[in-house]
């Protein structure tokens, strides 16, 4: 089975971990995988299976078709998905540390799969990839072209094309393979939702077909299915940042906002930070990107975000795993574990404490905690005009307690400063009338 995958960009071998002067070869419980360049901008994934000693070894039962005669050596199947992840794994993990400036840069990147099975028709492919951005192809391959009566297979001479990081088009696949197939050739249980999840966090929560998904890549098992759907749920996860990126995710600003506090923290100087209303922990990964950072801590109110930013933490090295501390803890009470950051960032975090609260939470900032640096993120309640869901008032997430103007978070932001030079700055596109979708302020001794 062949996947190629074409970029123009030349640096393809850093962000894939594989120089593209070698042909890299791993072997795995089904078969070997090799991966080869034809030219710096190409890379090939070959995976050979030898579907004979798979079915010696009580395998026969995953096959599409019956021991002996099956489709597994020739199409796109859960087997590539794994051999996908077995030699693409750091890349699909969103690393690079030799050029870490390629891993969130869109690449117009193309894959061609010559026999992609879709147990749904073409109309499937496009209804799973075209949300996500793609432009697809897919022409269907004759059962046999000698009996043109006997009409089409389900297996698609398909290419994709989209502009995009890679290590998302790597988990695009990674997921969807194995969901178009509509089979997996190994067991699937509770870690397998937490591969869905994880490998699913940043678009599958919004994907039309995501009920679909769900139940396909768990094996039709239900339970699971209900508990990754569940956990895609908002309200239900009690996740403070997921409805919010739900609406902005257009704009790209949820991952702005993240890189423009990595910047300030950087920027700052500071080798202890805290990240306060860590949620799952999608800020404190993009700290981990920077050895500045010899100690991160990240609190959160939420047990159930804790303990998915726990397993989040699992999936990095242990020398990056040793710098966090998750701590279960509130901005209302002291807490004396603080005391000592150089730095604090609060990432849309202070809209979901009721207003009354909100005086006891600055005097922990500003008078117990006090650290060099503190950054605050809030929407911009202004610009919620631009969108159409959001007319009438609302907020845009429910457990919203307030929403400020730009007004509103200046004022705020100069009663509570003390002794504290601050800077108010957007984050975002600005609009000529509403200004930026999200406002930041940077409080410094």
């Amino acid at each position: 089975m062949l996947l190629n995958l074409k970029s123009h960009c030349p640096e393809l071998g850093f962000l894939l971990h594989k120089h593209p002067a070698k042909v890299h070869t791993k072997e795995t419980n089904f078969g070997q995988v090799h991966v080869l360049y034809p030219n710096p901008t190409e890379a090939l994934l070959l995976l050979e299976i030898d579907p004979l000693a798979l079915t010696k070894r009580g395998g026969g039962h995953a096959f599409a078709l019956k021991p002996y005669v099956n489709d597994r050596c020739y199409v796109a199947s859960s087997f590539l998905s794994v051999a996908l992840n077995q030699m693409f794994r750091t890349a699909m993990a969103g690393r690079c540390n030799k050029k870490p400036e390629l891993v969130e840069k869109p690449l117009n990147l193309e894959v061609f799969l010559p026999a992609l099975p879709s147990r749904g028709g073409a109309h499937l492919l496009h209804r799973l990839f075209e949300p996500l951005g793609y432009e697809v192809s897919a022409e269907s391959t004759p059962l046999d072209p000698e009996f043109p009566h006997w009409g089409n297979s389900v297996y698609y001479e398909t290419t994709l094309k989209i502009e995009t990081p890679l290590y998302k088009l790597l988990r695009h696949l990674y997921i969807l393979m194995p969901v178009l197939d509509n089979e997996k050739h190994y067991w699937v249980g509770q870690d397998e939702v937490e591969k869905l999840l994880h490998k699913g966090e940043e678009w599958l929560g919004d994907h039309p077909e995501r009920e679909l998904i769900a139940s396909r890549y768990l094996k039709h098992r239900r339970s699971l299915a209900r508990e990754a759907l569940s956990a895609l749920d908002p309200e239900r996860l009690e996740d403070k940042a997921h409805a919010e990126e739900t609406t902005e995710r257009k704009l790209g600003l949820h991952q702005l906002r993240l890189e423009r506090v990595t910047e300030k923290l950087v920027k700052s100087g500071a080798t202890r930070v805290a990240d306060l209303g860590c949620g799952e922990g999608k800020l404190v990964r993009h700290l981990l990107k920077e050895r500045q950072f010899r100690k991160i801590l990240a609190m959160d109110v939420a047990l159930e975000s804790l303990q998915r930013a726990e397993r989040n933490l699992e999936r990095e090295h242990e020398a990056k795993r040793q710098r966090v501390e998750l701590l279960h803890g509130s901005l209302l009470y002291t807490d004396q574990r603080l005391h000592q950051v150089d730095a604090a960032c609060l990432v849309e975090v202070i809209e979901h404490l009721d207003q009354e609260r909100l005086a006891r939470a600055a005097h922990n900032l500003f008078a117990e905690i006090r650290p060099q640096t503190l950054i605050v993120t809030t929407p911009n309640r202004e610009y919620n005009a631009v969108w159409e869901n959001l007319s009438g008032g609302k907020f845009r997430h429910p457990d919203h307690r307030f929403e400020w103007t730009r007004e509103e978070f200046e004022n705020w932001a100069e009663s509570v400063r003390g002794d504290y030079e601050v800077t108010i700055e957007g984050v975002g596109e600005e609009h000529p009338e509403f200004g930026c979708p999200s406002q930041m302020a940077v409080f410094q001794k």
